[in-house]
């Protein structure tokens, strides 16, 4: 008899995004004269950059060419894009770290979930709440439930104070999905010094650093002292360079970092990474390790940098129009993400409906994000400039002007 991991029974029974996706298919099935605004899930809408395109077109002309063909890629990735992290993302930061701490993926949503496995079950997990589901799941389907939550309020800004209790494991977001809100320097060096006290371990989740404005903001944990120690860094090439699509991506895991056996002794964990993602990742490909490769030239950095410019643009737009009318908003600035306060008497899942059904504008129930969530909505700046504007512009005709939300107005 084939037993099931009673685990996975545990996890709701749809994930967050699939039942917006099936919500929204089915009022399009079922209104097939309205053009539907997705400012929900938070895909690309710009296609590649140019010199990325480039390049994966002459990747594939080395594979079709017996002298430069490649077979299975080099698990952890090729030196050409190791490299190039190292020079870009972290050597003019000030952060030294040796090639073998970068691991090139397909994806950091797989690596999150991934990097847990290397954690005995009894670890207690540390969670920002609201959070992104993924988090959530990935632990309980290895058995974790005894979970903290570190809730997140407009009094402190979405950014939690540390644990009041011990835990192993802590999950950081930053700049925040869903809230759009940053941790700043401070902040994280009271997190780097909790966890050295502790001996836990950050999963640190960056993959949205491009989008910080503010000097003061760190792009990555490891500009602060002692991080190297406790922090594993999680980057994504999905919204940096709209790979999305593509699926490429990296963590950093310093040889630094311990974690224990039973008894006390240290085990290196990234001897570990490797290991497990010799077993159960075979690389990526080769061409995409080429076009985000390209992402590092001099044209690259500045044609995504125009992309990024564009969202930007976006979320702006988002949140000035809607402050406009009285809509209290977080994030926007160093995040492509929206974070709107909802009057009250609403919740969020009434909120996603009524845009849904009376404007077919598509966002994200801050309910779905963790009971923290609930009473506030997500709007992505991912689609094109000209569906952004018209998505708000019904916001704004639904409501009108709303006298004062501070004082709890009722949206009827």
């Amino acid at each position: 008899m084939a037993n099931v991991n009673e685990n996975f029974l545990n996890l709701k029974n749809d994930y967050l995004f699939s039942t917006i996706t099936e919500k929204r298919r089915e009022f399009e099935k079922n209104n097939p004269d309205k053009k539907v605004i997705n400012l929900g899930v938070g895909d690309v809408s710009l296609p590649l950059a140019p010199v990325v395109i480039e390049a994966m077109h002459k990747a594939v002309d080395e594979m079709s060419r017996k002298e430069t063909f490649k077979g299975y890629g080099i698990v952890q990735g090729y030196d050409f894009l190791i490299d190039r992290i190292l020079d870009v993302e972290y050597k003019r930061r000030g952060v030294s770290l040796d090639k073998d701490e970068v691991f090139i993926a397909a994806g950091s949503k797989g690596d999150l979930a991934g990097i847990a496995e290397l954690f005995s079950e009894e670890n207690r997990v540390a969670l920002m709440n609201p959070v992104y589901p993924a988090y959530r799941d990935a632990n309980i389907m290895l058995g974790r439930n005894d979970i903290v939550y570190l809730k997140g309020t407009e009094e402190n800004n979405f950014t939690p104070e540390l644990p009041k209790e011990h835990v192993d494991i802590i999950y950081l977001c930053s700049p925040n999905n869903p809230t759009g809100t940053v941790l700043n320097r401070e902040q994280l060096e009271n997190w780097v010094k909790y966890a050295k006290e502790n001996k836990a371990i950050i999963f640190y989740d960056s993959v949205y650093e491009i989008f910080i404005e503010d000097e003061n903001i760190p792009h990555s944990i490891y500009e602060i002292e002692g991080a190297k120690e406790v922090a594993i860094e999680f980057r994504s090439y999905s919204k940096l360079a709209g790979f999305t699509g593509v699926r490429c991506s990296f963590a950093v895991v310093p040889k630094e970092l311990k974690v224990y056996r039973k008894d006390g002794e240290e085990i290196g964990l990234n001897a570990l990474w490797r290991r497990r993602q010799s077993t159960k990742f075979g690389a990526a490909s080769y061409i995409t390790q080429r076009a985000a490769e390209a992402v590092y030239t001099e044209e690259g950095q500045k044609q995504i940098r125009e992309n990024i410019k564009y969202y930007k643009e976006n979320a702006k737009y988002i949140k000035d129009e809607l402050e406009k009318i009285g809509f209290i908003t977080y994030g926007g600035v160093n995040s492509p993400y929206i974070w709107l306060k909802l009057p009250n008497g609403i919740d969020s899942w009434r909120f996603f409906n009524k845009l849904l059904n009376e404007i077919a504008v598509v966002g994200t129930p801050g309910v779905g994000f963790g009971e923290a969530g609930e009473g506030f909505f997500r709007l992505t700046a991912f689609s094109s400039k000209e569906d952004t504007k018209e998505a708000v512009n019904r916001i704004v005709k639904l409501f009108g002007i709303i006298i004062d939300l501070r004082k709890g107005d009722y949206i009827r």
